[in-house]
């Protein structure tokens, strides 16, 4: 795979979506890379918006979550959850299924996915561990392992 932004832009769309990669990879954009050579961390304003796993997908920090969200039309990659679940889920606790009120049926187990409050405040972003359905029948069992909480 190569490393230019471009490809990375790619890579973003394939995994979230077109324009996500646009999204994800505007404006000032650092990539820290391992020591061969290969993309590791994509920054920007020394925030993290991304890490490129060694398996070729990226994980989502916060800032790469604000941006995926304003880049992304609901209910693409979101759970969402309520009152009850915000204040922990923003002290990255992780959403349990018994919480998620409205899910993206496409999320799949191994998703990268934008937690939300039904109001629409991006909460954290994290790993589906559950699909979309199982998310909404389960009444127990983790549904998102949360990586980053965002702040109110």
């Amino acid at each position: 795979m190569g490393s230019s932004l471009d490809s990375l832009r790619t890579v973003a769309d394939y995994q979230f979506g077109a324009g996500a990669g646009a999204a994800l990879f505007d404006g000032d954009i650092t990539v820290q890379r391992t020591s061969s050579g290969r993309p590791q961390q994509i920054l920007a304003d020394d925030e993290r918006i991304l890490s490129y796993g060694v398996d070729g997908r990226f994980t989502l920090g916060a800032a790469g979550g604000r941006r995926l969200q304003a880049a992304l039309d609901a209910p693409a990659y979101r759970v969402v959850v309520g009152d009850d679940s915000e204040p922990f889920v923003r002290e990255e606790k992780n959403v349990f299924a018994k919480f998620v009120r409205e899910v993206d049926p496409a999320v799949r187990p191994g998703d990268e996915v934008l937690v939300e409050h039904y109001d629409g405040d991006l909460l954290a972003v994290g790993r589906a561990e559950l699909s979309a359905d199982a998310m909404l029948d389960f009444e127990t069992g983790m549904a998102v392992k949360v990586r980053d909480g965002i702040e109110a």
